[in-house]
C-alpha cells in the first residue's frame, strides 16, 4: 500500500523539489507504420519522457518487462536505461539513430521513415524527450525512483493533468503552427508533475535517506543541511535541529542513511559543486567559498577525493 504524507513529509518533499531541474535537451516526434520496433540506448544522467499521440505502443525495458501504452499515455524513465518501443512483442527492432531526422525547431526533430501508410490511423505517433534530470543535493533520489513512472496513476490526484495531456494529443496530431515548441514545453511540465506525484505519494517503498525524511525529527536536520550546505555544521548543531543529544543523533543518522553526518554533508556539497561548475558554469573559487571551504586548495582536495577528478577537469569536460 502506498504511503501518504504527513504535514512534515510535505514540507520535506517541497525541499526535495526546490532544486529539481527537468528540462528537455532533445525531442523527437516519431510517426511510424506497423510493424515497428525502435531501440533506444541508455543515456546515463538523463531521463526519457514519452507521450503516445496515437497508440497502442509497447515499451520494453532492459530486463524484458513490457508496459502496454495507449493513446494519451505519458511516462518518465527517470534513470535513462536502454529500452525499446514496439508494435508487438515479436517486432524486430531498429536503432533510433538509423532513422532520418527532419528539424521542426531548435530542439525538436521529426522522424518519419520512408513508408507508405495504408491508413494513417494504422500507424503510431510518439513524442519523446531526452531530458537533463537534476535534483541538486537530492540526486540520490533518482536512483530510488521506479524505472518507469506512468502518468495514469496520477490522473485522479491532479485534475490539471487531463487537459494538458489532451492538448498534447491535439498538438502532436494536428501539426499546427508552432506545435513542436508547445509540445516540448508541455512535456517538461508533465514530466515534472510525474516526479512531484511520486514524492507526494510517499516515494513508494524507497528507503535510505528518504526514510530519514519521513522521520519528523531526523528529517528536520537533513532539510537544514540542504538549506544551508555552506554552513560550518557540527554534529552538535545538527543534534540541536533534531532536538536530541549528539550521540543519539549520530547513531540514528548512521543507522538510517548508512553514513555519518560529516560524510553526508561532504557528498552533498560535492554533488552541488558538480552541478554548479558543469551546468551553471559558476567560477570554481566562488563555488568553493559558497560551500564553506576556506581555500580553493581545500575544496579541490575534497572534490577530487569524492568525485575522483579535479574540479578543473569537470569544467573542461574531461571528467
Amino acid at each position: 500500500m502506498t504511503a501518504t504524507l504527513s504535514i512534515h513529509d510535505t514540507d520535506a518533499a517541497s525541499e526535495l523539489l526546490l532544486g529539481m531541474r527537468l528540462v528537455g535537451v532533445r525531442y523527437r516526434r516519431i510517426e511510424v507504420a506497423r510493424p515497428f520496433g525502435i531501440a533506444v540506448d541508455a543515456a546515463p544522467g538523463k531521463a526519457q519522457f514519452y507521450f503516445i499521440g496515437r497508440g497502442p505502443v509497447l515499451l520494453r525495458t532492459e530486463d524484458g518487462t513490457i508496459y502496454p501504452l495507449k493513446t494519451g499515455d505519458a511516462l518518465l524513465m527517470s534513470q535513462g536505461r536502454a529500452h525499446a518501443l514496439l508494435s508487438s512483442e515479436e517486432a524486430t527492432t531498429r536503432h533510433i539513430a538509423t532513422f532520418d531526422e527532419i528539424p521542426l525547431c531548435d530542439t525538436v526533430k521529426d522522424i518519419h521513415p520512408d513508408c507508405v501508410f495504408a491508413t494513417r490511423a494504422d500507424g503510431a505517433l510518439i513524442f519523446s524527450g531526452c531530458m537533463d534530470f537534476e535534483l541538486g543535493g537530492m540526486q540520490p533520489m533518482v536512483h530510488a525512483m521506479p524505472e518507469v513512472m506512468q502518468v495514469g496513476t496520477l490522473l485522479d490526484r491532479y485534475p490539471e493533468l487531463p487537459p494538458i495531456l489532451a492538448a498534447m494529443e491535439r498538438e502532436s496530431a494536428a501539426k499546427r503552427s508552432g506545435f513542436a515548441g508547445i509540445l516540448a514545453r508541455l512535456a517538461d511540465v508533465v514530466a515534472a508533475i510525474i516526479v512531484r506525484g511520486w514524492v507526494e505519494c510517499g516515494c513508494g517503498d524507497a528507503a535510505g535517506w528518504l526514510q530519514a525524511l519521513r522521520d519528523p525529527r531526523l528529517g528536520k536536520a537533513i532539510v537544514a543541511l540542504h538549506r544551508d550546505p555552506g554552513r560550518a555544521w557540527t554534529v552538535a548543531d545538527l543534534a540541536a535541529e533534531m532536538g536530541s543529544s549528539r550521540s543519539v543523533f549520530a547513531e540514528r543518522f548512521l543507522a538510517v542513511t548508512g553514513m555519518t553526518p560529516v560524510h553526508y554533508l561532504t557528498e552533498l556539497r560535492m554533488r552541488l559543486a558538480a552541478q554548479w561548475i558543469s551546468h551553471d558554469r559558476q567560477p570554481i573559487e566562488s563555488v568553493a567559498f559558497r560551500l564553506g571551504y576556506g581555500s580553493l586548495a581545500a575544496f579541490s582536495r575534497a572534490f577530487k577525493r569524492v568525485v575522483g577528478s579535479a574540479p578543473g577537469a569537470l569544467r573542461a569536460g574531461r571528467a
